[in-house]
């Protein structure tokens, strides 16, 4: 990740100044900080707070165009709102893996390369302009009832620190210009639907900083996002977009960028329940109170038969909370201040022959170097989760293949996604490679529809075939959490009643979450997750069933064996058993789990044997590949032997690293842990390191442990 020449300030100003610059904030030589101040010292109050929506109108006097806020580019560029509701509005792109999909690579290297892609597309679909995008999703994933939890990296701070980290440098660049910017969102401790506008997520503070907020400091002081989304819920009771001590805690990590609301979010403070918190009692408190808490922009949902479908309803009556004394315009200054220093930093009010982003050609988009990338993301999530020495498929064995189940024929790309080019379905590429002639298709059942003759047509073709591949889904999203996890409809049936009569019957997962599989699991040899695979996700599923890509993906997630083994979705102390951090019982399959077509052997563990509280702790390992070539994720875990065993999670992930070995070759892998690594929280809130032992246990997943140690 190199950084870019910063451009030559003075050649600029001698260039741009033979065309008369006119004022300051026109003069790029200066800061963007110095041309955002000089700009809004010549804007009315009407003006300034014009600009604190997400479609801010133009003000033509100074030679300010409109600009929308709202973009999204969650696993791959969707456009401005609303193309992300509408899809068909939007521009072809090219579609990743969701986000839950790309969190199962382990790979932050290699989401780094996708949203580098994703900005790179959003320049060239724009004419060079910059884009703010209001991604990523990267609150913990800590029920799987949550319905967005495709969206997320999953349920450990640590990988999502990396992937986020990752997926924010790429989508902004590095360069004295920013390429687009970064919303890692909803700040905070949000994993709900079903409450989300009026419900509160009650933790206390060790809990909240050990937890919930430590990939959002990450995503700033690491990845420098320039931008942070306030989230819809409440926190111990005060709504997040009006919580002063919340969004404070942004600007103690150094945060330099602008806050913007979800999208309503003030109309929740204010509405009464169910529909909103009912903190306060008027819209212009409300406004109030999230501008004086530090939210600079306010994000208008817009859509038919919102609260808002009138754009500037609640501007007005931020105005007149400036009349009547509720904000000062000093505050509204610091707002604007943050937006258009954001715009400055987009090049927007530049020639775009000095911004360097400005100069990505059209042909990018999608192109096949594009495509390439979206099938490797694809082949590194699937996770291979059973395999009772049925996979690879032997072309040779296996003459007759039958592929049904509802998403068998389908792709599903998940919330948020673009606008694909071509998108293959399991069932095309499963013909390509099994070849046409030997591969049946029947649907068998849809997701939720009852057992019917369909499935009858499928068992018989099931008894007729060597093999059957059933693709499997669920009903999730946005708006509402899901009830139950285990398979929807008919689709357990299908699979129990295709079992009975072909022994070589593979499950494939097609979904962006956590399933139950304890009525089908012992029956079935083979199960593999694929998650929603973006444009290419057929090509890589076919990749891995017939053994042309050995799989190494793992789980971002716990599969839990019944959902009666959580607590309920309203309880966010996840020290009750939820998460692999805390979760006594045996999961169906744990945090990191994944198999391979190959075995991987550890050996040689050497621990850095100073025990030092104040500096890096060092620990390397031998691995070697005994079988074909193929990737290993390597997994560092600690265990506080001293800490008080109430709240000290059973183990706590600190390092990882996605590898490739040769057949037969060998490696060695090298962490370092740093002190913060190994510190929690005390009482007091001092972030401090006990004296005594750690564990050091390197494995394979959270529970297949190859190494132990001591330190």
């Amino acid at each position: 990740m190199k950084k870019e020449n910063v451009v030559n300030k003075k050649s600029i100003f001698m260039d741009l100044n033979k065309n008369g610059i006119k004022d300051p904030y026109e003069d790029p030589t200066l800061s963007f900080e110095e041309r955002a101040r000089d700009l809004i010292s010549r804007m009315t109050l009407e003006e300034k707070t014009s600009q604190m929506e997400n479609h801010a109108p133009a003000i033509e006097r100074l030679g300010i165009p409109e600009y929308e806020w709202w973009n999204e580019a969650l696993h791959g560029y969707a456009g401005p709102f609303p193309d992300p509701y509408i899809p068909e509005m939007g521009e072809i792109a090219t579609v990743f893996p969701q986000a839950i999909g790309m969190a199962a690579t382990w790979d932050p290297d290699l989401i780094y390369q996708v949203s580098t892609v994703i900005s790179d597309e959003a320049r060239a679909l724009h004419k060079g302009e910059g884009r703010n995008f209001w991604s990523p999703e990267i609150n913990m994933a800590r029920d799987p009832r949550w319905g967005r939890t495709e969206e997320t990296y999953g349920e450990d701070p640590h990988l999502t620190s990396k992937m986020g980290v990752a997926f924010t440098k790429g989508l902004q660049g590095e360069n004295h210009y920013l390429k687009s910017i970064a919303t890692p969102k909803a700040f905070a401790v949000y994993s709900e639907e079903n409450r989300r506008h009026s419900g509160s997520a009650n933790v206390d503070e060790r809990l909240l900083r050990e937890y919930y907020l430590p990939h959002f400091k990450a995503c700033i002081q690491e990845g420098k996002a320039q931008s942070i989304m306030g989230a819809y819920n409440a926190v111990n009771g005060i709504p997040c977009c009006a919580n002063k001590a919340l969004l404070a805690i942004l600007r103690d990590w150094g945060f330099e960028g602008f806050v913007v609301t979800d999208c309503g979010a003030i109309e929740n403070i204010y509405e009464p329940p169910p529909q909103g918190h009912g903190y306060v009692k008027t819209a212009e408190e409300a406004v109030a109170l999230a501008v004086n808490a530090g939210c600079d922009l306010i994000c208008i949902i817009g859509l038919p038969g919102s609260p808002c479908e009138e754009n500037g309803e609640i501007l007005k009556e931020l105005r007149k909370a400036v009349e009547d004394g509720l904000v000062s315009e000093e505050t509204i200054d610091r707002a604007v201040t943050r937006l258009f220093r954001a715009r400055f930093q987009l090049g927007l009010f530049d020639p775009p022959e000095i911004v360097p982003y400005a100069q990505i050609p059209h042909d990018v988009v999608n192109c096949e170097k594009h495509r390439d990338l979206a099938l490797r993301t694809a082949r590194e999530g699937i996770v291979l989760l059973k395999n009772d020495n049925i996979l690879p498929l032997d072309r040779e064995e296996i003459k007759s293949i039958v592929v049904m189940g509802p998403n068998a024929n389908e792709t599903k790309f998940g919330g948020y996604s673009g606008v694909a080019s071509k998108a293959v379905s399991p069932l095309e590429d499963i013909k390509n490679k099994g070849a046409p002639s030997k591969v049946r298709y029947i649907e068998g059942c849809k997701i939720e529809s009852s057992p019917s003759d369909e499935v009858k047509e499928a068992v018989k073709a099931a008894g007729e075939s060597d093999a059957a591949i059933i693709v499997v889904g669920i009903q999730e999203g946005e708006f509402s959490d899901r009830e139950d996890l285990s398979l929807p409809g008919s689709q357990e049936d299908l699979i129990l009643k295709v079992a009975e009569v072909n022994k070589n019957t593979i499950v494939v997962l097609n979904a962006g979450g956590v399933v139950t599989m304890e009525n089908w699991i012992d029956r079935v040899p083979a199960v593999m997750e694929m998650w929603y695979g973006g444009e290419e996700g057929g090509t890589a599923l076919a990749d891995v069933l017939f053994g042309d890509y050995n799989p190494a993906g793992r789980l971002p997630l716990t599969f839990y064996r019944s959902m009666d083994e959580l607590p309920p979705i309203e309880d966010y102390d996840i020290r009750k058993g939820r998460t692999y951090l805390y979760l006594k019982k045996e999961p169906r399959f744990p945090f990191g789990h994944g198999l391979s077509y190959t075995k991987f052997e550890y050996s040689n563990l050497k621990i850095d044997p100073e025990k030092s509280r104040k500096r890096d702790v060092r620990i390397s390992f031998d691995i070697k590949n005994v079988g074909r070539k193929g990737d290993e994720v390597v997994q560092l875990y600690i265990h506080d032997v001293e800490r008080e065993a109430q709240d000290q999670p059973i183990k706590q992930l600190r390092g990882f690293k996605r590898i490739t070995l040769d057949s037969g070759e060998s490696k060695k892998v090298n962490f370092v842990l740093k002190p913060e690594d190994l510190a929690f929280y005390d009482e007091r809130l001092n972030f401090i390191v006990e004296p005594g032992e750690f564990d050091i246990m390197i494995g394979s997943s959270s529970e297949d442990i190859r190494l132990r140690g001591k330190w």
